[in-house]
């Protein structure tokens, strides 16, 4: 049995969408960042740095995981799944999960701050990382035009980018003219493991649709968090 601490954001639905994948039981601890619970010391036993997604494996000795990343790896590694094990088909799909860490991730990430909750709005910043996040989406546009998959098979790549490029009106970042990611966006949607884990903790799709006034809200909360530069990151 896994536990799962985690929360209604890009991160936290890579590592339940993950765990849908892979049929593994786990139990879901939500986490309200708003609140500031990724700061408890209970949660930062766990994880001492305070963001989520964070697991803990009662089947391996209570062994804790945290960064999302690792995570996927982790749960791949330990079903054999999701990743193949030869050396050039692994060192794939590690690129493209790379490249949603180190590229996909943190614009996005930047572009919501200044678009969405930083207090004053500074265009130049906003057109940045707006714009970089779209030169990101044509990469992967790009690539899937001659893959179905970002590596050879549906892997954790996959799941750690479409769980941050779903979001891409939350970024202010279209995607109309990139209809081979468009195409992947859509057959990663309609996988039953991927509806489940985006669910998790709470259905926050549904939330928004039924309350005009959620997303506002939202925004509201989060900006505090930025505008007090308390865990910021921990929202991501």
């Amino acid at each position: 049995m896994i536990d799962l601490y985690t929360a209604p954001t890009p991160n936290g639905w890579k590592a339940s969408v993950a765990l849908e994948e892979l049929g593994l039981s786990y139990t879901v601890h939500a986490i309200d960042l708003m609140s500031g619970a990724q700061r408890a010391p209970g949660f930062l036993a766990i994880n001492p740095n305070g963001r989520i997604p964070a697991i803990v494996d009662h089947d391996a000795d209570d062994f804790a995981v945290f960064e999302s990343g690792a995570i996927l790896i982790y749960l791949a590694e330990k079903t054999g799944q999701l990743m193949p094990t030869d050396a050039k088909g692994r060192s794939r799909v590690m690129q493209w999960l790379m490249f949603q860490m180190g590229g996909v991730g943190p614009m996005m990430g930047q572009a919501n701050v200044f678009h969405r909750y930083f207090p004053e709005k500074i265009q130049p910043v906003i057109d940045r990382y707006q714009g970089e996040t779209a030169r990101l989406f044509g990469v992967l546009d790009r690539h899937l035009a001659e893959h179905a998959w970002l590596a050879a098979d549906y892997s954790i790549a996959d799941i750690a980018n479409w769980c941050w490029v779903r979001t891409h009106g939350w970024s202010g970042v279209g995607v109309e003219t990139f209809p081979h990611l468009q195409r992947w966006m859509a057959e990663i949607a309609a996988r039953p493991a991927a509806q489940a884990g985006i669910k998790i903790p709470y259905d926050l799709d549904a939330l928004m649709a039924a309350n005009r006034n959620s997303a506002d809200d939202f925004a509201k909360k989060a900006r505090t968090l930025v505008n007090t530069g308390a865990n910021t990151a921990a929202a991501d």
